[in-house]
């Protein structure tokens, strides 16, 4: 069994608890939304999609004791496009808290970074402030994935779907995703490794989908590397968790994208 079935042997019990628990609306955060792909596709930098990340299973503790509202705003002000929020509890460490709290203190896009396997997770996650879904093509079959990217769309909420090879790249296309997150950190060994997304952005025409990569990235030097593939953002999690000069960390990865 992969930590990828563990994680979501453990959301179907949290779904099955949502759906006697969980009442839409009853969390309401009001906010204006903006749109993740627009603000990424014409900027002039790479956009950086920043992460609140207290734990993970790869890496163990990464930073507990972290205030996601004030992480939240030193990245707004250093020049973060998105914030993404873990909400997994169990192998994160993160709570729904943490996303109302970071709603609350930014303007930013934020991406409901969690296992989403059921329209109810899609509700709270509306109701708690995210404006972006994330979709795991490794985690659902196909049907089911083009069932929730559907419903995360009538939201009018962007999905970044999630992949890790060729055959999930062509559920992409198929479901219509027009932001694609390349994850380069192989879910079965945890190596992190940059030429998954320079092999799979070969397939993908750039000019009208947003390519994200994600994972691996700490030197400008990635960043420039990643840029020849014709990715415009790149998700940053741990490097952003343990930097202790943020605006320095920001300066070297927002490198020009002309």
């Amino acid at each position: 069994m992969t930590i990828l079935d563990k994680i979501l042997a453990e959301k179907e019990k949290e779904v099955a608890q949502l759906k006697a628990t969980y009442q839409q609306g009853q969390h309401q955060v009001g906010f204006e939304r903006r749109s993740l792909y627009d603000s990424f596709m014409h900027a002039d930098k790479m956009g950086i999609i920043a992460e609140i990340k207290r734990a993970s299973p790869s890496k163990g503790t990464i930073n507990e004791a972290v205030n996601p509202a004030e992480q939240a705003k030193h990245y707004e002000e250093n020049g973060a496009g998105v914030i993404s929020v873990l909400t997994d509890t169990p192998f994160f460490k993160g709570t729904m808290a943490d996303l109302k709290a970071v709603r609350k203190a930014v303007k930013l896009p934020i991406l409901n970074k969690d296992f989403i396997i059921d329209e109810i997770q899609i509700d709270r996650a509306k109701d708690y402030g995210a404006s972006v879904i994330l979709l795991i093509a490794a985690a659902l079959p196909k049907e089911r994935l083009q069932q929730l990217f559907n419903y995360t769309r009538s939201y009018d909420l962007d999905v970044l779907f999630e992949i890790h090879n060729e055959k999930e790249l062509a559920v992409a296309k198929e479901i219509g995703a027009n932001i694609i997150g390349i994850n380069n950190r192989n879910l079965k060994t945890f190596e992190v490794d940059l030429a998954t997304t320079e092999r799979l952005a070969k397939d993908i025409d750039t000019t009208r989908t947003l390519v994200i990569s994600e994972s691996g990235f700490s030197t400008k030097e990635e960043v420039e590397r990643i840029k020849q593939s014709g990715v415009r953002g790149i998700l940053v999690g741990e490097t952003m968790m343990r930097s202790d000069d943020l605006k320095k960390t920001f300066d070297e990865l927002r490198v020009p994208l002309s």
